[in-house]
């Protein structure tokens, strides 16, 4: 088992991350998940029952010393560490007009800064094992909406991908950008988050998880820069 591929999840206790971690152990993948809730996290590894290939780190995708703790247990423990995904993320509800501006920070930290804080403490690892990062971004954005500063969040999501891709050419590390569209997590539960539309066609956690999986596991030498994955019946 020391030979199976080795990927870091961050916000894994749920929705899509925990989806994208379910479907690697199918795999034979060693994951290493880590989330905020440290409560939430453990039960989600003791529910996966596989003590063995899983490894549950607490801590904040926003916090540099949190990051680098999650890439260095991750290497203690399985030695090796050849994807990192960075799913950690959130909304908050309202516009710059409306919004609660108490809300934009941590947004904002945990969107923007978490990807580029994991990236940093990533690539060392990733150069040794010719690894793969996925960034997941959203529709968002790639669609300009009125006043929407998670949509901005977003953006750079997109611009992160394309410029870190850019930044390891040569070294063998595969970039992807998963974008997508609406998907039916706790995303919209969470209080003061955006509100849940009515009626609205939905991913499943799982759907958007199998996305992230096809990237991770291209063939070596095949990079793929962005995936675009929308419900049918999404306009935007």
């Amino acid at each position: 088992m020391t030979d199976h591929p080795v990927t870091l999840i961050t916000g894994a206790s749920s929705g899509i991350g925990a989806a994208t971690a379910r479907l690697l152990l199918g795999l034979g993948h060693r994951v290493a998940v880590t989330a905020r809730g440290e409560g939430r996290l453990r039960r989600f590894a003791e529910d996966l029952a596989r003590p063995g290939a899983v490894l549950a780190v607490p801590g904040d995708a926003s916090e540099p010393a949190d990051v680098r703790a999650a890439v260095a247990a991750t290497v203690e423990r399985f030695g090796r560490l050849d994807n990192a995904v960075a799913n950690a993320g959130f909304g908050a509800a309202g516009t710059l007009a409306d919004g609660d501006p108490r809300q934009w920070r941590a947004m904002v930290l945990t969107n923007v800064l978490g990807p580029a804080l994991l990236i940093n403490a990533a690539l060392p690892e990733l150069t040794r094992t010719r690894g793969r990062i996925v960034l997941v971004g959203s529709v968002a954005g790639q669609v300009t909406m009125p006043g929407n500063l998670y949509g901005a969040t977003k953006w750079a999501v997109t611009a992160l991908a394309e410029n870190t891709r850019r930044l390891v050419a040569g070294s063998g590390i595969g970039v992807t950008l998963v974008a997508p569209g609406r998907v039916d997590t706790d995303y919209w539960d969470r209080p003061g988050g955006t509100p849940r539309p009515d009626d609205a066609p939905m991913l499943t956690a799982d759907q958007t998880a199998a996305s992230i999986v096809w990237a991770l596991t291209r063939p070596p030498g095949v990079d793929i820069t962005a995936v675009t994955v929308r419900p049918t019946g999404q306009e935007i």
